[in-house]
This record gives structure tokens, C-alpha cells and sequence, in this order.
């Protein structure tokens, strides 16, 4: 690579996909930062840009190449590497977009600026090693500010093999970030500000490192002084130990009653084509469990439409199950044939046009039970956590996830600023997917 140009110094990061996606896109930052670079806003000019990828279906792949190219479009001299799972799955693709100078899949992403040269490459270098299967630790700068909920990557990779599922062959098997390196980031973290993790992976609930578990690492953040409030993002059914119940409970300790738990389906057979680990039945007596044993938990969940072979009554079926239960939302997720997995080879292909349908309709659900969930809570007085203000307002969650905003010509005088801050907040009125509060 030539190296004769000068240092860059604006660099952009653009996240695609999960929470574990946006945890790593933060670490990148942090290094762009600490070695020198400027971040701007991605479609800004810039001399470095950097997409981070995902690869769960087809559309998620077209959006990363519109991402890359409309980068490149703005940027046409920048050097631009396109790192995460979609590099490790497609990385011959990317090669082929005129402009990319670096494509590296999972094992190095982190490493991407031992990489990255000045001046464009005549052609991308490819780096895409094969995945390592031990236990890791992540390199973090640790010095900027950082007041506001934070991600923090607790494990990656899955050995559970769904049949419709890229993730393993993109992120690997399932290994455990170092337990006293995820402590030691968490005290960064809080020592910069942060008062909410969110403890984020592939398989989070598979955690097991030294013969530590989920649980010890949830005693261990609580412990981290200045750390208020822990949050488990998404998490397998059959991964949840239900001594987290007591801990929800516990108004001293830092866990908030909160589930995301990937149902998938409301229907056995399609369960079983899934190659899920649970049936309809086990799934919703823990969800019942677990709703009886924590007050005011919010249980939110994962939904698959048009799986192979799903009919029409076994989609029904599942609509079912989800309007009769207690979640207050769901994420929809079309079924996208991916190359490598069991069921690209299925029979029964619903087609397209029924997946959309079938979709959207979900999706209207869903925001009805959000709305019920919502309106269950108004008149109540709850702790929320504000985050970044909108122009005349302050933003932020509940404990339980309920999306709060605050009119600030109501805020009382001599409040101060709210971001990062708590405050009792009287829920009055729901407005689309938000509900207007009074501070107390």
C-alpha cells in the first residue's frame, strides 16, 4: 500500500444491522478517535470510510451495497473498507463494487486500522480468516466521554444451527468474551458517564466463561459503581436461568424486567423445521413464568413469516399465539433465503407477495399490542432515564422500555439538563409509538 500521503483525519462509521453490530461500530470509533481521526456524520466528506455489515437476509445485503456505493459516490478518493458479516459471507461481491479498497470479515474487524493505507488499491485486499473458536478479550480506548446507554459485547457466535440462520457460518461458533475484560470495560464505561449497559451477543444466554455464566456477569456489572441500569438485549428461551427473576425483583440490584425472547413461530411443525429447541407450549409457559414472577416485565419477541411451507392457518396460528400472550411487541422478520442454509433447500417457498402481506399484517399487530401494553401503564408515575434531547423535548425509557417524552416547556425551572439523568415521570397520553410524561 502507498503511504506517502499525509495522516487522515475524518473518518465516517457506518453501522448496519444488530445491537452487536452498533457495540463494535462504538469500539471502532473509539479507536478511529484515540489514533488520531475526526469522526463525521456518515455522507459528509470524509478520507476514511468504514460499513459495518450485516448479512441476515437478502435485503440486508442490498442495503450494505447501497451503503457502500453511495459512500463511495460522496467520497471517491477516500480509502473504503467494508468490514462485519456480510464481508465474511460475500466478500466476493464487495469486491466487485468499483471503489472498495479493503474488505475483512469478523475474525480481524477490530484490527481494521492495521489495515487501512493512504490512497485507493488498484484492487480490494481481502482479509477473511477463518473464525477462531476460543474465548476473546476486546482492546478499548476507554477515555472519551460516553453519556448515554452503552452496548457491551458479552459473547459472539452460536453453535445452535437453526436451518434458516447465516449467523453461525458469518460470526462463528459460540465463544465468551473474558470475563474481567467485559468487567473492566463496564468500570470504563461508567467512569466516562454511562449509567445503562446492554449486554449484547449472538447468544448471550450460552455465555460460559472459566464456569461463569450469565448470571455471574450480571452480579459483577451490578457491582461496577455508577452503572443504575442493566438491559439483556435478545436472548434464546432456552438460555434464561430464572434466577434472573429474583434479581428483576430486587429494587437494589441494577437487572430491569426486561425480555426480548425469540419466539420465531406460533406453530410446532414450523418449530421443528427451524430446527428450534423449544416447543409452542414450553415457550409460553416460561413466558407466563416469568410474567408472574416480575412485576411490570416487558416481554418482546421475534417473529419469522412465510418459513417454507407455512400455510395460511399455521401463519394464522401464530398470530394467535402472539395476540393472546403477553408481549408488548414484536419484531417481524421476512423469511430470506440464504445460500448455505437447510432451508434455501426447502420445499414449499411461500411466495414473495404472501410474505409482504403476511408481514405487514404482523407489523399492524404489533403495534397494537405495543399501543395496549402502553396504555396499561398511563397514569402511573415511573423512573425514566433521558437520553440525547430532541429539539424541545427530552427523550428516554422506563425501567420496562416504554419510549417516554417529555415536553421541556414543562420541565420546572432550575431542573437543569436531564440527559443521563433520571427522573419520576408521570405517563399521560400515548402519541404513535412514544408516550407523553410530566416530570413529578
Amino acid at each position: 500500500m502507498v503511504s506517502a500521503n499525509p495522516p487522515v483525519k475524518r473518518a465516517s462509521v457506518h453501522t448496519l444491522g444488530c445491537r452487536l453490530n452498533q457495540s463494535e461500530s462504538v469500539l471502532l470509533r473509539e479507536k478511529l478517535e484515540a489514533d488520531g481521526y475526526r469522526i463525521v456524520p456518515f455522507g459528509e466528506e470524509a478520507e476514511l470510510g468504514i460499513i459495518n455489515t450485516c448479512t441476515v437476509t437478502n435485503l440486508a445485503d442490498a442495503k450494505c451495497r447501497n451503503a457502500i456505493r453511495s459512500f463511495i459516490r460522496k467520497n471517491p478518493r477516500a480509502f473504503t473498507a467494508v468490514v462485519g458479516c456480510y464481508s465474511q459471507m460475500g466478500h466476493k461481491a464487495i469486491a466487485e463494487i468499483p471503489g472498495v479498497d479493503l474488505v475483512i470479515g469478523n475474525q480481524d474487524k477490530l484490527s481494521v486500522l492495521d489495515h487501512v493505507g493512504f490512497g485507493k488499491n488498484e484492487t480490494p485486499v481481502i482479509v477473511r480468516d477463518r473464525i477462531d473458536k476460543t474465548d476473546f478479550t476486546i482492546r478499548f480506548a476507554g477515555e472519551l466521554p460516553f453519556k448515554k446507554r452503552a452496548n457491551l459485547k458479552v459473547q459472539d457466535g452460536c453453535d445452535f444451527m437453526c436451518s434458516f440462520c447465516i449467523i453461525p457460518f458469518a460470526r462463528g461458533r459460540a465463544r465468551a468474551r473474558d470475563f474481567a475484560n467485559l468487567v473492566d470495560e463496564a468500570r470504563s464505561l461508567a467512569e466516562r458517564g454511562v449509567r445503562e449497559l446492554v449486554l449484547t451477543g449472538v447468544n448471550i444466554g450460552t455465555y460460559d466463561h472459566g464456569g461463569r455464566g450469565i448470571l455471574e456477569v450480571v452480579d459483577a456489572l451490578n457491582g461496577v459503581p455508577g452503572i443504575d441500569r442493566l438491559r439483556i438485549s435478545s436472548i434464546e428461551p432456552t438460555t434464561i436461568p430464572e434466577e434472573l427473576f429474583c434479581r428483576m425483583r430486587d429494587p437494589e440490584h441494577a437487572l430491569l424486567p426486561f425480555f426480548h425472547i425469540p419466539l420465531q413461530s406460533g406453530c410446532d411443525r414450523i418449530l421443528g423445521e427451524m430446527r428450534r429447541k423449544y416447543s409452542v407450549s414450553e415457550y409460553l409457559d416460561f413466558i407466563h413464568l416469568a410474567r408472574d414472577s416480575v412485576s411490570d416485565l416487558c416481554i418482546g419477541t421475534d417473529i419469522m413469516v412465510g418459513f417454507p411451507g407455512e400455510t395460511a392457518g399455521e401463519f394464522d396460528e401464530t398470530c394467535r399465539v402472539f395476540r393472546e400472550n403477553p408481549f408488548a411487541y414484536c419484531h417481524v422478520f421476512t423469511f430470506s433465503e440464504r445460500e448455505g442454509t437447510p432451508a434455501e433447500r426447502m420445499d414449499g417457498a411461500v411466495p414473495v407477495p404472501e410474505r409482504a402481506r403476511r408481514s405487514a399484517f404482523l407489523r399492524r399487530l404489533s403495534a397494537g399490542r405495543r399501543h395496549d401494553y402502553y396504555e396499561q401503564h398511563l397514569g402511573r408515575t415511573m423512573r425514566v432515564l433521558f437520553e440525547d434531547p430532541k429539539p424541545g423535548l427530552w427523550t428516554g425509557y422506563t425501567d420496562n422500555y416504554i419510549r417516554v417524552v417529555v415536553d421541556a416547556e414543562s420541565v420546572p425551572a432550575g431542573t437543569g439538563n436531564l440527559t443521563n439523568r433520571t427522573a419520576e415521570v408521570r405517563l399521560e397520553k400515548i402519541s404513535a409509538d412514544f408516550v407523553e410524561g410530566r416530570l413529578e
